[in-house]
């Protein structure tokens, strides 16, 4: 059973950077086929795909991200996470991760296929 665990801060100040970590037990985040990703869901409103990295360590990110968020990993400890920078208010959401699996298509024109989800965690942005 594979399990994911977002940690990290529950508020952080405006213009600072923001660091989540996702623990995963239960698999491996190098196996082959599989992508890792950051989703979050603000106040109110839907989920927002953030970026994934998959499991040779390549990144991809959403668009109006991209600028500031990046991915990252650590192999052994079976963690990747997620900085964002310059967090403004409207960054406060619940943080998710996630799991994916590999369909072979291009990652941006694929169909999201998300089979584990971590509980979310959530962060606030506020001075």
């Amino acid at each position: 059973q594979v399990q994911l665990q977002e940690s990290g801060p529950g508020l952080v100040k405006p213009s600072q950077t923001l660091f989540l970590t996702c623990t995963v037990s239960g698999g491996s985040i190098t196996r082959g086929d599989y992508y890792w990703s950051w989703i979050r869901q603000p106040p109110g409103k839907g989920l927002e795909w953030l970026g994934a990295m998959s499991w040779t360590g390549a990144t991809y990110y959403s668009p109006t991200l991209e600028s500031r968020a990046s991915i990252s990993r650590d192999t052994s400890k079976s963690q990747f996470t997620l900085q964002l920078n310059s967090v403004t208010p409207e960054d406060t959401a619940v943080y998710i991760c996630a799991r994916e699996k590999y369909t072979g298509r291009n990652y941006y024109t694929a169909t999201r296929n998300y089979d584990y989800w971590g509980p979310g965690t959530q962060v606030t942005v506020s001075s």
